[in-house]
């Protein structure tokens, strides 16, 4: 068992370029195909598979009013900081973008002030 974990912690330790190697190598004297060794050589390769990342800034999208504009207007205004003719006009031009390149609990928040007020959000 010990010859193994040490096989194991050879392959954990390869280089990108020992991995396209050892490919190369099972792929023609094995007749294993590159797709079932990068199965295998693919976590060997330190972590180099595409990882999603998170998303950090969001946008907050003004959908539609719903049915109790005024008070849209009124939160989008408070929430913006615009003037009541601009937070008006943002509200009549929906879809729109309320605010963008927020943080997640800041796009949390505007979204669920809007959304008590009436009105319908989503999150980009």
């Amino acid at each position: 068992m010990a010859d193994l974990k040490q096989f194991a912690e050879q392959l954990v330790n390869l280089t990108v370029k020992e991995v396209n190697e050892l490919a190369a190598i099972l792929k023609d004297e094995y007749g294993i195909e590159p797709a079932a060794a990068a199965v295998v050589a693919g976590p060997a390769a330190g972590g180099d598979a595409p990882v999603a990342e998170e998303q950090t800034e969001f946008t907050v999208v003004l959908k539609e009013a719903g049915a109790s504009k005024l008070a849209v207007v009124k939160a989008v205004k408070e929430l913006t900081g615009l003037g009541l003719k601009e937070a008006k006009d943002l509200v009549d031009g929906a879809p729109a973008n309320v605010k963008e390149g927020i943080s997640k609990d800041e796009a949390e928040g505007l979204k669920k002030s809007l959304e008590e007020a009436g009105a319908v959000v989503e999150l980009k």
